[in-house]
């Protein structure tokens, strides 16, 4: 049967609706099926795929937005959240304009090969308001907009990509319920709400976020206890001006913690609490440098022809890499090995004093590992794998999440007046006899009249939103838990594997890939990922294996 919308017809036959659309089909023996409408002479080609994705968050959007700018568009698109902040997932919901972006401007762009995206944005956004804002950073000439600002820019952005899609033929819609159950069902996918209600998919793309923050010491409950920092215009607004604050963790949400204090005018003393005490490094001034040897491309090609990694040879290429720039390795592993043991107020005072040091190695390093990390990463070898996450995973991962300049500094500040001490070797943290908490610590037991959690989110990586779904893949036996965290997904596709096979139609995006992938939630790897996700899908469909061109529908 030749495929066609809005219903099949014999092929070669066209049909008026009206005076807007115009349709025609193309058999299936024909090669790829596609659709074309004609819309007042303007030529679409839809794919007949109906695509699922199953949250709204950042990542949602970067794909949104690359479905959106290909030449073939899906013919359905159905987008499940049950979000309040839709597109701003929990990082870039309202808040604190305190609360600031943590990379440049070009590392926040959603829009594939395009890094001047969202400055461009920043700057359009300006002459329609007619004001102007320095978001920009004394140090280091960076531009860090407020966290709030980049979740206009998301929604905007996700926005814009429906309204592409939609003017190109594709149907959409949004379902404000999560998906509770995916199951295979007469050769398509169908997802199930958490209302019970079924939706008929070729492809499904997981797009569930970040799990919450752990609690290690078990104070859900507790009065004092704050389980979640965000949003921090609400959840620390409770906090004395003189009380003792002690936050847990010691990364950028724990950073983020400090900030909102210190803006509010909090003035009593604050304890980063937690197992090592590494801060996130300090963002130095850009430099240009296009990376020669530690590529992309080259360890795709490895990949391609069944090749394995030793960790050694990774370290040495990237090695040639800082050579060929004028670096040298020996600073990089410096930096890594004295991350567990340096003071890290002074780590932070010296960090700060190189903002516009002329060494790029660790500048070339921060990009990287977002770019080329999870490329790297299924090439070497489980022993490999192992010892890097448990001897440096914490450290590598402060120094390319860095914080800006400005937020070292007001740290720095804090320090120095006796308000900020970065405590090591937490061992535990209980309740007070009458009141408050006692930290334990190697050197002692101190008190908090307040614990704000701002540690990782659980090691298995998956939001309790998601739990039911994967839960269920998992029963089905389409999905496999992977055992750092999420589930076990494809390289080259993001597909979900399951003993050794790779899903054509399910494929994760974001924080639920990281096991497998070891870095995914920088927007630059969302948008690459996404990318992967998209031509995966479009080849699918070109190689007739799925499709059809009837409109997204509930069964």
């Amino acid at each position: 049967m030749p495929y066609a919308c809005p219903r099949q017809r014999r092929r070669g036959e066209s049909r008026r609706l009206g005076p807007v659309f115009e349709w025609c089909a193309i058999r299936p023996e024909d090669g790829w099926k596609i659709v074309r409408v004609i819309e007042r002479g303007v030529t679409r080609m839809l794919i007949p795929a109906r695509i699922g994705i199953v949250g709204g968050g950042a990542s949602a959007v970067c794909l949104l937005d690359t479905l959106s700018r290909r030449g073939e568009v899906p013919q359905c698109i159905t987008v499940f959240d049950p979000s309040p902040h839709l597109w701003r997932g929990r990082a870039y919901q309202p808040d604190s304009a305190t609360l600031r972006v943590n990379a440049p401007p070009e590392d926040m762009t959603v829009r594939a090969g395009d890094p001047g995206h969202f400055a461009r944005w920043l700057d359009a956004r300006e002459v329609v308001l007619g004001t102007h804002t320095d978001h920009v950073d004394a140090r280091s000439g960076i531009a860090f907009p407020p966290r709030a600002l980049y979740g206009d820019y998301l929604e905007q952005c996700a926005r814009g990509a429906l309204t592409r899609l939609a003017a190109r033929g594709s149907r959409i819609g949004l379902v404000r319920e999560g998906v509770v159950d995916l199951v295979r069902e007469d050769g398509s996918l169908v997802a199930y709400t958490a209302g019970r209600v079924p939706y008929v998919l070729d492809h499904a793309v997981l797009c569930v976020g970040t799990g919450e923050p752990a609690d290690p010491h078990r104070l859900a409950g507790r009065p004092g206890f704050v389980a979640d920092p965000y949003p921090v215009v609400r959840r620390l607004a409770g906090i004395g001006e003189r009380d003792r604050v002690v936050v847990l963790g010691s990364g950028l949400t724990a950073v983020d913690v400090v900030l909102s204090l210190t803006a509010a005018g909090h003035r009593g003393e604050i304890l980063l609490a937690s197992r090592r005490g590494v801060l996130p490094s300090v963002r130095q001034r850009p430099v240009e440098h296009a990376p020669r040897y530690f590529t992309t491309a080259y360890f795709r090609a490895m990949a391609e022809r069944g090749e394995r990694l030793a960790l050694a040879d990774a370290v040495a290429l990237m090695g040639t890499e800082l050579a060929a720039a004028g670096s040298r390795i020996d600073a990089i592993t410096r930096e890594i090995a004295s991350g567990g043991s340096e003071d890290p107020v002074a780590r932070l005072r010296r960090q700060l004093g190189l903002v516009d040091g002329t060494d790029p190695g660790l500048r070339i390093l921060q990009r990287a590992v977002p770019d080329t990390g999870p490329d790297v990463w299924p090439l070497l070898s489980e022993h490999d794998r192992s010892q890097l996450l448990r001897d440096h995973y914490r450290t590598v991962m402060s120094l390319c999440c860095p914080m800006p300049p400005a937020s070292a500094a007001t740290l720095l500040e804090r320090a120095d007046r006796g308000l900020l001490k970065v405590v090591r070797g937490v061992e535990r943290i209980a309740a007070g006899p009458l009141e408050g908490f006692q930290v334990h610590s190697a050197d002692g037991v101190r008190r908090a009249d307040v614990v704000v959690n701002a540690v990782s989110p659980p090691a298995h990586r998956v939001p309790r939103g998601a739990a039911a779904l994967i839960d269920s893949l998992t029963e089905r036996g389409l999905a496999s838990p992977h055992p750092r965290g999420g589930v076990r997904v494809a390289r080259a596709t993001s597909g979900l594997c399951t003993d050794g096979e790779t899903d054509r139609r399910i494929h994760a995006l974001g924080d639920l890939a990281s096991g497998s992938l070891f870095f995914t939630f920088g927007v630059p790897s969302l948008v690459d990922r996404a990318v992967d996700i998209a031509d995966a899908i479009h080849r699918e469909v070109a190689h007739g294996a799925v499709g059809s061109a009837d409109s997204m529908q509930t069964v």
